[in-house]
Formats: C-alpha cells, structure tokens, sequence
C-alpha cells in the first residue's frame, strides 16, 4: 500500500516541479483519465495514453492558468488505488481571476503503474476563475 502512495505522491512532486516528462513516465501506455463531469477541460473525456492527457489536459491548464499549484491535504491508501484530496491554486490568465478549488484524485495502479485516473473538483469555482458560465462548461 505504501508503494503506490509513494509513487503518487511522486507524481505530485514531479508535476509541482515542471517535470511533465516523469509525471507522464508514471502512467501506463493505456491509461484511462476522467476529468469532472462539467469541468473546463473534460471535453475529451476519457482521454487515452499518456500523449492524450498531455494535450488534452496538462498543456492546457498549463497555458490557461498562471503560478498553478496543487496543494495536497491527504493521500490514502488502498489496494490498488489512492485518493488524494487537496486544493488547486493559481490565476487565470484570460481574467486575472485567483483560482482556489477543491479536488479529489482517485488512482489506480496495477504493476507500479498509474493506469486511471478520476478527477473532482469544483468546477463553479474553475467557471467563475475563467469567466465563463457554470451552466455552459
């Protein structure tokens, strides 16, 4: 069980230090990724691979989101998944808005390797930070 929190909490790190290409290393070539259901970026939703959740999600929120930063409150531990509950920080660019929203990471690995991913958040506060209508993303 500690292993694969390990190995999340890896992923955290290397994300919080611009190291795109070790958080993408930690995941299976077929991984699974689900953003919220009404978030900003789920409109690829599921993406497929690596690649996928590179474009379709990380470069993204990396060119819409100035300073962004996940604050982790709580990893846990199960079998084989890890639920990571923190918060997401930053400023739109578009706006100027701050950023502040919860989220919850659900993990799941197999053989050391991240192989789905589920996440929640609190898609008003990502609306209101980019200006656009909670109704419409």
């Amino acid at each position: 069980m500690s292993d694969i929190v390990a190995i999340v909490r890896g992923v955290y790190e290397a994300f919080d230090r611009g190291d795109v290409a070790a958080v993408l290393g930690a995941f299976d070539e077929r991984i699974e990724w689900l953003e919220a259901v009404g978030f900003l970026y789920a409109d690829g939703n599921p993406y497929k691979g690596p690649q996928a959740v590179a474009e379709g999600v990380f470069q993204r929120i990396l060119a819409d989101v100035e300073n962004v930063a996940l604050s982790r409150r709580h990893l846990i531990g199960g079998q084989d998944a890890v639920v990571v509950e923190g918060r997401y920080t930053g400023r739109m660019r578009a706006t100027g808005t701050p950023l502040d929203a919860q989220f919850a990471h659900v993990w799941r690995l197999r053989n050391g390797r991240v192989v789905a991913f589920q996440q929640y958040t609190d898609t008003h506060q990502w609306s209101v930070a980019a200006g656009v209508s909670a109704l419409g993303a």
